[in-house]
C-alpha cells in the first residue's frame, strides 16, 4: 500500500512537472520580440552618446515613452546616418528614430508615423557676415550634413555637384569647420543649430529665410509593417494626451528640464 501511494505521488509529481514545463515553454514563446531601433547618435539634442556610450536625447525619450505605453520591447543601436535607411530596408533594424524629416522620396522606402516634431532649416554665419537670406549663399562655401534636408536645400540652390558644398558626417563637424574658416556658412535643422550655439562658446549669428519650408520628423518602420506602425501611432497619441510628450519637449527646447 505504501509503495502504491509513493507511485501515485511520484506519478502526480511527474505530471505536474510536465504541465509546468509546458506552460513555461508556452509563456517564453509568447514574449514579443525586442524591436531593434536605429538612431544616429550625432545629432544633439535629438540623439547623442553620454560619457559611457549610453544613448540619450529627445528622440530617445520620446520612443522610450511610446514603447512603454504599448508594451513594445526596444533596444537602441547607434547607427551611422549613411547606412540608416538601408538597415531598415534590409530588416537589420525594425524602427528608426533619428530626427528624420518625412518627405516623398523617403516615403517610397519606408512608412512613417504621424509627425512628432516640427523643424525648419536655419543658416549659421560669422557675426560679420553679410548673408541675410538663402540667395546670399551663392558663390560661398556652405557646410551641410551629408544626406540631410539641409544638404537638399543647399543642393537645390547651388547645384548638387557644386564644389562649394562641403559635406560632413555631422552638423557639429560642419560648424567646427565654420569656426576654422573652412566654410562661410552652415545650413541645418533649427533644433540642432540652436542647441549647438547654446552649449558652445562660439560667436555666430543665425539667419532664417522665409523660403525654408517647415518640416516634420517621423518615426520610420519597414514598408508595410502596419501592426508596428499602428502601435507607435497609438503610443504617440497617448503620450501627447497624458502630458508626457510636452514634459519631454519642455526639457529639451524650453529650458525646463
Amino acid at each position: 500500500m505504501k509503495s502504491g501511494i509513493y507511485c501515485l505521488f511520484y506519478g502526480l509529481l511527474t505530471l505536474l512537472m510536465f504541465f509546468t514545463a509546458a506552460c513555461t515553454s508556452k509563456k517564453d514563446t509568447s514574449q514579443p520580440r525586442t524591436m531593434l531601433v536605429g538612431t544616429d547618435a550625432a545629432y544633439a539634442p535629438f540623439e547623442s552618446e553620454g560619457p559611457n556610450k549610453e544613448l540619450k536625447g529627445f528622440d530617445i525619450e520620446i520612443l522610450t515613452a511610446i514603447a512603454a505605453k504599448e508594451g513594445i520591447p526596444i533596444k537602441f543601436i547607434n547607427t551611422p546616418w549613411e547606412g540608416l535607411f538601408t538597415q531598415l530596408v534590409n530588416g537589420d533594424r525594425d524602427i528608426l528614430i533619428s530626427a528624420i524629416t518625412i518627405n516623398e522620396a523617403r516615403k517610397q522606402q519606408m512608412d512613417f508615423s504621424s509627425p512628432y516634431f516640427e523643424a525648419v532649416q536655419l543658416i549659421v554665419v560669422p557675426m560679420k557676415s553679410k548673408v541675410q537670406k538663402m540667395e546670399d549663399l551663392k558663390g560661398l562655401k556652405v557646410g551641410v550634413q551629408t544626406g540631410t534636408t539641409g544638404d537638399d536645400v543647399v543642393s537645390a540652390l547651388l547645384g548638387k555637384t557644386n564644389a562649394n558644398i562641403k559635406r560632413f558626417e555631422g552638423t557639429p563637424l560642419a560648424i567646427k569647420e565654420l569656426e576654422n574658416g573652412g566654410v562661410d556658412a552652415v545650413v541645418a535643422d533649427n533644433g540642432v543649430i540652436n542647441n549647438f550655439i547654446a552649449n558652445n562658446k562660439v560667436s555666430f549669428k543665425i539667419v532664417s529665410d522665409k523660403s525654408f519650408s517647415k518640416e516634420n520628423y517621423g518615426i520610420a518602420v519597414k514598408k508595410g509593417n502596419v501592426e508596428l506602425l499602428g502601435k507607435i501611432n497609438k503610443g504617440l497619441e497617448a503620450i501627447k494626451a497624458d502630458g508626457t510628450y510636452q514634459r519631454i519637449y519642455n526639457g529639451y527646447f524650453e529650458g525646463k528640464k
